[in-house]
């Protein structure tokens, strides 16, 4: 099913694979991971295998039941461009996307390197955005790897930012997602490393949405910054 979503930027969210595992220092407290094992505790079938990596080609079609546009965030519970996924997967899910043209898909992915490897075996129409996560300054690297990669939104989430990220090269990126890790283990961030990213992002005019500052208590906690919050996204680009 498509679920409706409170991840404050996007609508709902839609997961035709489950399950991922932990590949870089963002991962460490996974939301996904402690939710996923909750629901199999539950009972949930969807998640019978935990966070093993699960395909579930029953829930292919689900966008193109709902009619009203929306941004919807895919695979908030997996990483689509995870090596267990087989390829004709991966394209079976953005010939969905094709064809549900009415909605916006918003993917991230912190396997850039496969994503790059896959890009031209992919159809990237307008209403896909594609993203990666950079929590740290050690995985600049994935903001190279998504220049390449031909999706008419390009976009960086820097959640959880658990270290500074320097001398960013936004070119070719239209939108920078700044948060805080929340939850009982949460790291803290810095001021100054939200302040860093968003004075790049005015200086190289890209889009800044801060999603929050997050902390054991993200409610509490908020997310304004500086007075004010800030929301800004691109426009829809639906053909």
């Amino acid at each position: 099913m498509v679920m409706k979503s409170k991840i404050e930027w996007t609508e709902c969210t839609w997961n035709p694979v489950t399950g991922c595992t932990k590949i870089s220092s963002g991962c460490q407290n996974c939301y996904a991971f402690k939710m996923a094992n909750r629901l199999k505790l539950m009972g949930s079938q969807k998640y019978r295998n935990g966070f093993d990596v699960t395909l579930h080609e029953y829930c292919l079609d689900d966008p193109l039941k709902i009619r009203k546009p929306s941004f919807i965030f895919v695979n908030s519970m997996s990483d689509l461009f995870h090596e267990q996924i087989p390829t004709e997967f991966i394209m079976k899910v953005f010939e969905v996307m094709n064809k549900a043209s009415w909605h916006t898909f918003q993917i991230l992915t912190k396997r850039s390197e496969r994503l790059t490897d896959l890009s031209d075996k992919l159809c990237w129409t307008n209403n896909i955005w594609q993203g990666v996560t950079v929590e740290s300054g050690e995985y600049k690297s994935r903001i190279d790897d998504l220049r390449t990669v031909p999706a008419a939104v390009r976009f960086i989430s820097f959640e959880p930012l658990i270290g500074p990220v320097n001398n960013i090269n936004f070119k070719g990126i239209d939108w920078a997602i700044v948060g805080g890790e929340s939850g009982p283990k949460a790291r803290d961030m810095e001021t100054n490393w939200v302040l860093d990213i968003k004075e790049e992002c005015e200086y190289q005019k890209v889009l800044f949405y801060f999603k929050q500052w997050g902390g054991i208590n993200k409610k509490r906690n908020g997310r304004t910054l500086l007075g004010t919050t800030w929301d800004a996204r691109p426009e829809r680009l639906i053909r």
